[in-house]
Protein backbone atom coordinates (compact mmCIF):
# COMPACT_ATOMS: atom_id res chain seq x y z
CA UNK A 1 0.00 0.00 0.00
CA UNK A 2 2.82 2.37 0.93
CA UNK A 3 4.64 1.51 -2.30
CA UNK A 4 1.55 2.23 -4.40
CA UNK A 5 0.99 5.55 -2.63
CA UNK A 6 4.63 6.51 -3.06
CA UNK A 7 4.48 5.73 -6.78
CA UNK A 8 1.24 7.68 -7.13
CA UNK A 9 2.86 10.73 -5.60
CA UNK A 10 6.04 10.33 -7.61
CA UNK A 11 4.23 10.09 -10.97
CA UNK A 12 1.44 12.52 -10.08
CA UNK A 13 2.37 14.91 -12.90
CA UNK A 14 2.43 12.04 -15.40
CA UNK A 15 -1.02 10.89 -14.24
CA UNK A 16 -2.26 14.47 -14.46
CA UNK A 17 -0.94 14.59 -18.04
CA UNK A 18 -2.89 11.41 -18.83
CA UNK A 19 -6.02 13.15 -17.51
CA UNK A 20 -5.43 16.26 -19.64
CA UNK A 21 -4.67 14.19 -22.75
CA UNK A 22 -7.72 12.01 -22.17
CA UNK A 23 -10.15 14.90 -21.74
CA UNK A 24 -9.31 16.37 -25.13
CA UNK A 25 -8.38 13.07 -26.77
CA UNK A 26 -10.25 9.78 -26.59
CA UNK A 27 -13.00 11.29 -24.39
CA UNK A 28 -14.08 13.29 -27.46
CA UNK A 29 -14.49 10.05 -29.41
CA UNK A 30 -16.75 8.53 -26.77
CA UNK A 31 -18.98 11.57 -26.36
CA UNK A 32 -19.39 12.01 -30.13
CA UNK A 33 -20.35 8.36 -30.63
CA UNK A 34 -23.08 8.43 -27.96
CA UNK A 35 -24.63 11.90 -28.14
CA UNK A 36 -25.98 11.63 -31.69
CA UNK A 37 -28.55 9.03 -30.63
CA UNK A 38 -30.13 11.59 -28.29
CA UNK A 39 -30.04 14.37 -30.89
CA UNK A 40 -31.25 12.29 -33.86
CA UNK A 41 -34.95 13.14 -33.59
CA UNK A 42 -34.30 16.86 -33.11
CA UNK A 43 -31.75 17.14 -35.95
CA UNK A 44 -34.08 15.37 -38.38
CA UNK A 45 -36.93 17.69 -37.37
CA UNK A 46 -34.65 20.72 -37.86
CA UNK A 47 -33.71 19.50 -41.36
CA UNK A 48 -37.39 19.09 -42.26
CA UNK A 49 -38.32 22.55 -40.94
CA UNK A 50 -35.39 24.21 -42.71
CA UNK A 51 -36.26 22.47 -45.98
CA UNK A 52 -39.87 23.65 -45.69
CA UNK A 53 -38.74 27.26 -45.15
CA UNK A 54 -36.45 27.20 -48.17
CA UNK A 55 -38.55 25.33 -50.70
CA UNK A 56 -42.12 25.68 -49.34
CA UNK A 57 -42.49 21.90 -49.46
CA UNK A 58 -41.68 19.09 -47.03
CA UNK A 59 -38.55 17.08 -47.65
CA UNK A 60 -39.29 13.63 -49.06
CA UNK A 61 -38.42 10.56 -47.02
CA UNK A 62 -35.50 9.42 -49.19
CA UNK A 63 -33.82 12.86 -49.13
CA UNK A 64 -34.32 13.14 -45.38
CA UNK A 65 -32.73 9.71 -44.85
CA UNK A 66 -29.83 10.62 -47.14
CA UNK A 67 -29.13 13.86 -45.26
CA UNK A 68 -29.30 12.10 -41.89
CA UNK A 69 -27.04 9.26 -43.08
CA UNK A 70 -24.52 11.86 -44.23
CA UNK A 71 -24.72 13.69 -40.88
CA UNK A 72 -23.78 10.41 -39.19
CA UNK A 73 -21.19 9.12 -41.67
CA UNK A 74 -19.35 12.41 -42.39
CA UNK A 75 -17.91 12.11 -38.87
CA UNK A 76 -15.98 8.98 -39.94
CA UNK A 77 -14.70 10.73 -43.06
CA UNK A 78 -13.43 13.64 -40.95
CA UNK A 79 -11.84 11.20 -38.50
CA UNK A 80 -10.03 9.48 -41.34
CA UNK A 81 -8.69 12.86 -42.53
CA UNK A 82 -7.50 13.57 -38.98
CA UNK A 83 -5.86 10.14 -38.74
CA UNK A 84 -4.00 10.78 -42.01
CA UNK A 85 -2.61 14.06 -40.63
CA UNK A 86 -1.56 12.31 -37.41
CA UNK A 87 1.42 11.02 -39.37
CA UNK A 88 2.74 14.47 -40.36
CA UNK A 89 1.60 17.16 -37.88
CA UNK A 90 3.11 15.53 -34.75
CA UNK A 91 6.40 14.97 -36.58
CA UNK A 92 6.66 18.50 -37.99
CA UNK A 93 5.34 20.50 -35.04
CA UNK A 94 5.53 18.09 -32.12
CA UNK A 95 2.87 16.18 -30.21
CA UNK A 96 1.91 19.09 -27.98
CA UNK A 97 1.44 21.71 -30.72
CA UNK A 98 -0.53 19.22 -32.82
CA UNK A 99 -3.00 18.79 -29.95
CA UNK A 100 -3.25 22.53 -29.34
CA UNK A 101 -4.16 23.03 -33.00
CA UNK A 102 -6.60 20.12 -32.76
CA UNK A 103 -8.48 21.81 -29.91
CA UNK A 104 -9.01 24.91 -32.04
CA UNK A 105 -10.72 22.68 -34.63
CA UNK A 106 -13.10 21.34 -31.98
CA UNK A 107 -13.96 24.84 -30.74
CA UNK A 108 -14.78 25.97 -34.30
CA UNK A 109 -17.04 22.91 -34.70
CA UNK A 110 -18.79 23.71 -31.40
CA UNK A 111 -19.47 27.30 -32.52
CA UNK A 112 -20.98 26.02 -35.77
CA UNK A 113 -23.30 23.78 -33.77
CA UNK A 114 -24.37 26.59 -31.44
CA UNK A 115 -25.31 28.95 -34.27
CA UNK A 116 -26.72 26.44 -36.79
CA UNK A 117 -30.31 26.93 -35.64
CA UNK A 118 -29.97 30.71 -35.62
CA UNK A 119 -28.59 30.58 -39.18
CA UNK A 120 -31.25 28.05 -40.22
CA UNK A 121 -28.53 25.92 -41.83
CA UNK A 122 -28.26 22.15 -41.49
CA UNK A 123 -25.14 22.40 -43.68
CA UNK A 124 -23.39 23.89 -40.64
CA UNK A 125 -24.15 20.66 -38.78
CA UNK A 126 -22.55 18.65 -41.60
CA UNK A 127 -19.43 20.82 -41.54
CA UNK A 128 -19.26 20.70 -37.74
CA UNK A 129 -19.57 16.91 -37.75
CA UNK A 130 -16.69 16.68 -40.24
CA UNK A 131 -14.56 18.95 -38.04
CA UNK A 132 -15.47 16.96 -34.95
CA UNK A 133 -14.42 13.84 -36.80
CA UNK A 134 -11.11 15.45 -37.75
CA UNK A 135 -10.60 16.44 -34.12
CA UNK A 136 -11.22 12.88 -32.93
CA UNK A 137 -9.15 11.20 -35.65
CA UNK A 138 -6.11 13.39 -35.02
CA UNK A 139 -6.59 13.67 -31.26
CA UNK A 140 -6.99 9.95 -30.60
CA UNK A 141 -3.76 9.04 -32.40
CA UNK A 142 -1.66 11.88 -30.97
CA UNK A 143 -3.10 11.34 -27.47
CA UNK A 144 -1.85 7.73 -27.43
CA UNK A 145 1.42 8.61 -29.16
CA UNK A 146 2.17 11.44 -26.70
CA UNK A 147 1.25 9.45 -23.59
CA UNK A 148 3.09 6.30 -24.67
CA UNK A 149 6.27 8.31 -25.24
CA UNK A 150 6.04 9.96 -21.81
CA UNK A 151 5.40 6.76 -19.83
CA UNK A 152 8.06 4.56 -18.21
CA UNK A 153 7.94 1.04 -19.62
CA UNK A 154 6.65 -0.42 -16.34
CA UNK A 155 3.60 1.89 -16.48
CA UNK A 156 3.20 2.18 -20.25
CA UNK A 157 0.41 -0.39 -20.46
CA UNK A 158 -1.64 1.19 -17.69
CA UNK A 159 -1.23 4.75 -18.93
CA UNK A 160 -2.01 4.08 -22.59
CA UNK A 161 -5.00 2.01 -21.50
CA UNK A 162 -6.48 5.18 -19.97
CA UNK A 163 -7.35 6.04 -23.57
CA UNK A 164 -10.03 3.33 -23.48
CA UNK A 165 -11.18 4.51 -20.05
CA UNK A 166 -11.79 7.99 -21.43
CA UNK A 167 -13.66 6.60 -24.45
CA UNK A 168 -16.01 4.75 -22.10
CA UNK A 169 -16.31 7.83 -19.87
CA UNK A 170 -17.17 9.89 -22.95
CA UNK A 171 -19.88 7.43 -23.96
CA UNK A 172 -21.50 7.57 -20.53
CA UNK A 173 -21.21 11.37 -20.40
CA UNK A 174 -22.82 11.70 -23.83
CA UNK A 175 -25.68 9.43 -22.79
CA UNK A 176 -26.27 11.34 -19.55
CA UNK A 177 -26.20 14.87 -20.95
CA UNK A 178 -28.37 13.61 -23.80
CA UNK A 179 -31.26 12.90 -21.43
CA UNK A 180 -34.36 14.97 -22.15
CA UNK A 181 -34.13 16.41 -18.65
CA UNK A 182 -30.71 17.89 -19.51
CA UNK A 183 -29.61 18.79 -23.06
CA UNK A 184 -31.63 16.26 -25.03
CA UNK A 185 -34.67 18.52 -25.37
CA UNK A 186 -35.95 20.29 -28.49
CA UNK A 187 -34.72 23.64 -27.21
CA UNK A 188 -31.25 22.57 -26.02
CA UNK A 189 -30.01 20.08 -28.66
CA UNK A 190 -27.60 22.60 -30.35
CA UNK A 191 -25.83 22.96 -26.98
CA UNK A 192 -25.72 19.16 -26.68
CA UNK A 193 -23.94 18.92 -30.03
CA UNK A 194 -21.65 21.81 -29.07
CA UNK A 195 -20.65 20.28 -25.72
CA UNK A 196 -17.40 18.84 -27.12
CA UNK A 197 -16.06 22.39 -27.21
CA UNK A 198 -15.77 22.36 -23.41
CA UNK A 199 -13.20 19.51 -23.18
CA UNK A 200 -11.28 21.13 -26.05
CA UNK A 201 -10.94 24.41 -24.15
CA UNK A 202 -9.96 22.56 -20.96
CA UNK A 203 -7.21 20.64 -22.75
CA UNK A 204 -5.93 23.68 -24.65
CA UNK A 205 -5.45 25.70 -21.45
CA UNK A 206 -4.11 22.80 -19.35
CA UNK A 207 -1.67 21.48 -21.94
CA UNK A 208 0.21 24.78 -21.97
CA UNK A 209 1.65 23.85 -18.56
CA UNK A 210 3.09 20.47 -19.67
CA UNK A 211 6.31 19.70 -21.57
CA UNK A 212 6.64 18.17 -25.03
CA UNK A 213 7.12 14.40 -25.33
CA UNK A 214 10.64 13.54 -24.02
CA UNK A 215 11.20 10.90 -26.71
CA UNK A 216 10.20 13.37 -29.43
CA UNK A 217 12.62 15.96 -28.03
CA UNK A 218 15.47 13.45 -27.71
CA UNK A 219 15.08 11.31 -30.83
CA UNK A 220 13.39 13.57 -33.36
CA UNK A 221 14.76 16.99 -32.35
CA UNK A 222 18.08 15.94 -30.79
CA UNK A 223 17.49 18.23 -27.80
CA UNK A 224 19.03 16.12 -25.02
CA UNK A 225 18.76 18.70 -22.25
CA UNK A 226 15.11 19.52 -22.94
CA UNK A 227 14.31 15.81 -22.96
CA UNK A 228 16.03 15.26 -19.60
CA UNK A 229 14.21 18.27 -18.13
CA UNK A 230 10.86 16.97 -19.37
CA UNK A 231 11.51 13.47 -18.03
CA UNK A 232 12.60 14.74 -14.65
CA UNK A 233 9.55 17.03 -14.40
CA UNK A 234 7.13 14.25 -15.33
CA UNK A 235 8.71 11.34 -13.44
CA UNK A 236 10.25 13.16 -10.46
CA UNK A 237 13.26 10.83 -10.73
CA UNK A 238 16.96 11.67 -10.58
CA UNK A 239 18.19 8.36 -12.01
CA UNK A 240 17.07 8.41 -15.65
CA UNK A 241 20.03 6.48 -17.05
CA UNK A 242 18.07 3.45 -18.26
CA UNK A 243 15.53 5.55 -20.17
CA UNK A 244 18.29 7.76 -21.61
CA UNK A 245 20.19 4.67 -22.77
CA UNK A 246 17.08 3.31 -24.50
CA UNK A 247 16.45 6.62 -26.27
CA UNK A 248 20.13 7.04 -27.16
CA UNK A 249 20.35 3.63 -28.83
CA UNK A 250 17.20 4.40 -30.80
CA UNK A 251 18.44 7.86 -31.82
CA UNK A 252 21.84 6.55 -32.91
CA UNK A 253 20.15 4.01 -35.14
CA UNK A 254 17.97 6.61 -36.86
CA UNK A 255 20.72 9.19 -37.20
CA UNK A 256 20.35 10.93 -40.56
CA UNK A 257 17.08 9.15 -41.44
CA UNK A 258 13.69 10.77 -41.94
CA UNK A 259 10.50 9.60 -40.30
CA UNK A 260 9.04 6.65 -42.19
CA UNK A 261 6.08 7.15 -44.49
CA UNK A 262 2.87 5.13 -44.66
CA UNK A 263 4.23 3.41 -47.78
CA UNK A 264 7.32 2.44 -45.81
CA UNK A 265 5.13 0.83 -43.15
CA UNK A 266 3.05 -1.03 -45.73
CA UNK A 267 5.98 -2.24 -47.82
CA UNK A 268 8.79 -2.92 -45.33
CA UNK A 269 9.34 -6.48 -44.25
CA UNK A 270 10.96 -5.39 -41.00
CA UNK A 271 7.59 -4.20 -39.57
CA UNK A 272 5.28 -6.65 -41.33
CA UNK A 273 4.16 -8.52 -38.21
CA UNK A 274 3.88 -5.34 -36.17
CA UNK A 275 1.49 -4.00 -38.82
CA UNK A 276 -0.56 -7.21 -38.73
CA UNK A 277 -0.67 -7.05 -34.92
CA UNK A 278 -1.89 -3.47 -35.22
CA UNK A 279 -4.47 -4.09 -37.95
CA UNK A 280 -6.08 -7.39 -36.99
CA UNK A 281 -6.69 -7.39 -33.22
CA UNK A 282 -6.25 -3.67 -32.44
CA UNK A 283 -7.43 -1.31 -35.17
CA UNK A 284 -10.13 -3.78 -36.16
CA UNK A 285 -12.09 -3.47 -32.89
CA UNK A 286 -14.92 -2.06 -35.01
CA UNK A 287 -15.47 -5.59 -36.35
CA UNK A 288 -15.69 -7.39 -33.00
CA UNK A 289 -19.40 -6.53 -32.66
CA UNK A 290 -19.30 -4.15 -29.70
CA UNK A 291 -20.72 -1.14 -31.55
CA UNK A 292 -23.25 -3.39 -33.28
CA UNK A 293 -24.49 -4.53 -29.86
CA UNK A 294 -25.23 -0.93 -28.93
CA UNK A 295 -27.30 -0.67 -32.12
CA UNK A 296 -29.12 -3.98 -31.57
CA UNK A 297 -29.68 -3.49 -27.84
CA UNK A 298 -32.83 -1.36 -28.20
CA UNK A 299 -34.62 -4.12 -30.14
CA UNK A 300 -33.71 -6.61 -27.42
CA UNK A 301 -34.89 -4.20 -24.72
CA UNK A 302 -38.26 -3.86 -26.47
CA UNK A 303 -38.66 -7.63 -26.66
CA UNK A 304 -38.03 -7.81 -22.91
CA UNK A 305 -40.85 -5.32 -22.33
CA UNK A 306 -38.72 -2.31 -21.37
CA UNK A 307 -40.70 0.93 -21.80
CA UNK A 308 -39.49 3.29 -24.52
CA UNK A 309 -38.87 6.12 -22.06
CA UNK A 310 -36.71 3.83 -19.90
CA UNK A 311 -34.45 2.45 -22.61
CA UNK A 312 -32.11 5.41 -22.52
CA UNK A 313 -31.38 4.72 -18.85
CA UNK A 314 -30.64 1.08 -19.64
CA UNK A 315 -28.23 2.16 -22.38
CA UNK A 316 -26.48 4.34 -19.79
CA UNK A 317 -26.09 1.15 -17.78
CA UNK A 318 -24.34 -0.50 -20.73
CA UNK A 319 -21.98 2.46 -21.08
CA UNK A 320 -21.29 2.46 -17.33
CA UNK A 321 -20.54 -1.27 -17.46
CA UNK A 322 -17.96 -0.71 -20.18
CA UNK A 323 -16.38 2.12 -18.17
CA UNK A 324 -16.11 0.03 -14.99
CA UNK A 325 -14.66 -3.03 -16.71
CA UNK A 326 -12.07 -1.03 -18.66
CA UNK A 327 -11.05 0.60 -15.37
CA UNK A 328 -10.62 -2.88 -13.88
CA UNK A 329 -8.52 -3.87 -16.91
CA UNK A 330 -6.13 -1.03 -16.10
CA UNK A 331 -5.42 -2.69 -12.74
CA UNK A 332 -4.47 -6.09 -14.20
CA UNK A 333 -2.90 -5.32 -17.58
CA UNK A 334 0.66 -5.08 -16.25
CA UNK A 335 0.24 -8.45 -14.48
CA UNK A 336 -1.77 -10.45 -17.00
CA UNK A 337 -0.14 -8.93 -20.08
CA UNK A 338 -1.58 -7.66 -23.34
CA UNK A 339 -1.52 -10.98 -25.18
CA UNK A 340 -3.71 -12.97 -22.80
CA UNK A 341 -6.21 -10.19 -22.10
CA UNK A 342 -6.86 -9.51 -25.77
CA UNK A 343 -6.54 -13.10 -27.04
CA UNK A 344 -8.81 -14.75 -24.47
CA UNK A 345 -11.07 -11.70 -24.47
CA UNK A 346 -11.83 -12.07 -28.16
CA UNK A 347 -12.33 -15.82 -27.69
CA UNK A 348 -14.88 -15.32 -24.88
CA UNK A 349 -16.66 -12.61 -26.88
CA UNK A 350 -17.02 -15.01 -29.81
CA UNK A 351 -18.40 -17.77 -27.59
CA UNK A 352 -20.85 -15.44 -25.82
CA UNK A 353 -22.14 -13.96 -29.07
CA UNK A 354 -22.64 -17.50 -30.40
CA UNK A 355 -24.90 -18.20 -27.43
CA UNK A 356 -26.67 -14.87 -28.06
CA UNK A 357 -27.44 -15.90 -31.65
CA UNK A 358 -29.08 -19.09 -30.36
CA UNK A 359 -31.15 -17.34 -27.69
CA UNK A 360 -32.26 -14.65 -30.14
CA UNK A 361 -33.46 -17.40 -32.48
CA UNK A 362 -35.66 -18.96 -29.77
CA UNK A 363 -36.69 -15.75 -28.00
CA UNK A 364 -40.41 -16.44 -28.52
CA UNK A 365 -40.40 -19.89 -26.90
CA UNK A 366 -40.23 -18.72 -23.28
CA UNK A 367 -40.98 -15.31 -21.70
CA UNK A 368 -37.71 -15.28 -19.74
CA UNK A 369 -35.40 -15.61 -22.77
CA UNK A 370 -35.40 -11.86 -23.64
CA UNK A 371 -33.99 -11.21 -20.16
CA UNK A 372 -31.26 -13.76 -20.85
CA UNK A 373 -30.49 -11.81 -24.03
CA UNK A 374 -30.10 -8.60 -22.02
CA UNK A 375 -27.71 -10.34 -19.62
CA UNK A 376 -25.70 -11.70 -22.57
CA UNK A 377 -25.33 -8.17 -23.97
CA UNK A 378 -23.96 -6.98 -20.65
CA UNK A 379 -21.65 -10.03 -20.54
CA UNK A 380 -20.17 -9.24 -23.96
CA UNK A 381 -19.65 -5.61 -22.93
CA UNK A 382 -17.89 -6.75 -19.74
CA UNK A 383 -15.54 -9.06 -21.67
CA UNK A 384 -14.87 -6.35 -24.23
CA UNK A 385 -13.96 -3.86 -21.49
CA UNK A 386 -11.72 -6.29 -19.59
CA UNK A 387 -9.75 -7.31 -22.66
CA UNK A 388 -9.92 -6.07 -26.27
CA UNK A 389 -11.05 -2.50 -25.61
CA UNK A 390 -8.33 -1.67 -23.11
CA UNK A 391 -5.49 -3.56 -24.74
CA UNK A 392 -6.28 -2.13 -28.18
CA UNK A 393 -5.13 1.23 -26.80
CA UNK A 394 -2.07 -0.09 -24.98
CA UNK A 395 -0.64 -2.45 -27.60
CA UNK A 396 -0.06 -0.06 -30.56
CA UNK A 397 2.14 2.19 -28.44
CA UNK A 398 4.39 -0.83 -27.80
CA UNK A 399 4.79 -2.11 -31.33
CA UNK A 400 6.69 0.52 -33.32
CA UNK A 401 9.93 2.38 -32.86
CA UNK A 402 10.01 6.18 -32.98
CA UNK A 403 10.68 6.57 -36.71
CA UNK A 404 7.77 4.30 -37.62
CA UNK A 405 5.21 5.23 -34.98
CA UNK A 406 3.43 8.26 -36.55
CA UNK A 407 2.83 6.50 -39.88
CA UNK A 408 1.77 3.34 -38.07
CA UNK A 409 -0.93 5.36 -36.31
CA UNK A 410 -2.09 6.61 -39.72
CA UNK A 411 -2.56 2.99 -40.81
CA UNK A 412 -4.31 2.15 -37.54
CA UNK A 413 -6.60 5.16 -37.75
CA UNK A 414 -7.46 4.51 -41.39
CA UNK A 415 -8.52 0.92 -40.68
CA UNK A 416 -10.44 1.98 -37.58
CA UNK A 417 -12.40 4.83 -39.16
CA UNK A 418 -13.08 3.08 -42.45
CA UNK A 419 -14.32 0.14 -40.39
CA UNK A 420 -16.58 2.42 -38.37
CA UNK A 421 -17.92 3.98 -41.58
CA UNK A 422 -18.69 0.57 -43.08
CA UNK A 423 -20.38 -0.69 -39.91
CA UNK A 424 -22.48 2.46 -39.65
CA UNK A 425 -23.57 2.34 -43.29
CA UNK A 426 -24.01 -1.40 -43.84
CA UNK A 427 -25.04 -2.88 -40.49
CA UNK A 428 -28.70 -1.73 -40.60
CA UNK A 429 -29.08 -3.36 -44.02
CA UNK A 430 -27.38 -6.55 -42.85
CA UNK A 431 -29.69 -6.73 -39.83
CA UNK A 432 -32.69 -6.23 -42.11
CA UNK A 433 -31.53 -9.09 -44.35
CA UNK A 434 -30.42 -11.78 -41.89
CA UNK A 435 -31.53 -10.56 -38.45
CA UNK A 436 -29.68 -11.93 -35.44
CA UNK A 437 -27.42 -14.06 -37.67
CA UNK A 438 -25.51 -10.87 -38.46
CA UNK A 439 -23.53 -11.63 -35.31
CA UNK A 440 -21.96 -14.63 -37.07
CA UNK A 441 -19.74 -12.13 -38.89
CA UNK A 442 -18.45 -10.78 -35.58
CA UNK A 443 -18.08 -14.27 -34.08
CA UNK A 444 -15.82 -15.28 -36.98
CA UNK A 445 -13.75 -12.12 -36.58
CA UNK A 446 -13.39 -12.62 -32.81
CA UNK A 447 -12.25 -16.25 -33.17
CA UNK A 448 -9.76 -15.30 -35.90
CA UNK A 449 -8.35 -12.40 -33.87
CA UNK A 450 -8.05 -14.58 -30.78
CA UNK A 451 -6.09 -17.24 -32.63
CA UNK A 452 -3.81 -14.64 -34.22
CA UNK A 453 -3.13 -12.90 -30.91
CA UNK A 454 -2.47 -16.05 -28.89
CA UNK A 455 -0.33 -17.88 -31.44
CA UNK A 456 1.61 -15.18 -33.28
CA UNK A 457 1.92 -11.93 -31.33
CA UNK A 458 4.75 -11.74 -28.74
CA UNK A 459 4.02 -10.41 -25.26
CA UNK A 460 5.15 -6.78 -24.84
CA UNK A 461 4.59 -6.02 -21.16
CA UNK A 462 7.63 -4.73 -19.29
CA UNK A 463 9.85 -4.69 -22.40
CA UNK A 464 11.74 -1.80 -23.93
CA UNK A 465 11.07 -0.73 -27.52
CA UNK A 466 14.31 -2.40 -28.65
CA UNK A 467 13.42 -5.70 -26.94
CA UNK A 468 9.97 -5.67 -28.57
CA UNK A 469 11.52 -4.99 -31.98
CA UNK A 470 13.89 -7.92 -31.51
CA UNK A 471 10.99 -10.21 -30.57
CA UNK A 472 9.07 -9.26 -33.71
CA UNK A 473 12.16 -9.73 -35.88
CA UNK A 474 11.97 -13.43 -35.11
CA UNK A 475 8.67 -13.38 -37.02
CA UNK A 476 9.64 -10.87 -39.69
CA UNK A 477 12.79 -12.81 -40.54
CA UNK A 478 11.90 -16.28 -39.32
CA UNK A 479 13.44 -17.95 -42.39
CA UNK A 480 16.75 -16.13 -41.96
CA UNK A 481 19.62 -17.47 -39.96
CA UNK A 482 19.49 -16.33 -36.32
CA UNK A 483 23.04 -14.95 -36.52
CA UNK A 484 21.77 -12.23 -38.86
CA UNK A 485 19.00 -11.01 -36.56
CA UNK A 486 21.01 -8.28 -34.76
CA UNK A 487 21.87 -6.72 -38.13
CA UNK A 488 18.26 -6.95 -39.23
CA UNK A 489 17.23 -4.84 -36.27
CA UNK A 490 19.02 -1.90 -37.86
CA UNK A 491 16.59 -1.97 -40.79
CA UNK A 492 13.78 -0.94 -38.46
CA UNK A 493 15.32 2.44 -37.84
Amino acid sequence: MNTALKELLQYRRLYLLSLVLGIGGSFQYGIQVSMMASAAEHVQSFVNDTWMERYAAPVDASTSMLIWSFVVSVFSLGAWAGAVHSGSLPVTYGRKKALLFNNVVAVVAALLMVFCRMARSFEMILLARFLYGYNVGLGLSVHLMYLGECAPKKRRGFLTLTGSIFIAAGKVTGQIIGLRELLGSDSAWPYLLASSGVPAVVQFVSLLFFPESPRYLYIDKGDTEASKTALHWLWQEDDLKQEEDDMRSERESVQGEKAKTVLDVLRSRCVRWQLLALAIPCAGVQFCGNNALYFYAFDIFREAGVAEDKMHYLSIGIGATEFVTISLCSLVIERAGRKKLMGYGYLLMGVTMSVLIVTLSVKDLYPWIPYVNISLIFTVICIYGLGPSGVSMALPADLFLQAWRPSAYVCSGTINWVGMFLIGMLFPYIVGAIGQFCFLIFVAYCIFSSAFMLYFVPETKGKSMIEIAEAFNKLNYKHKHTEKEPNMLQTQF
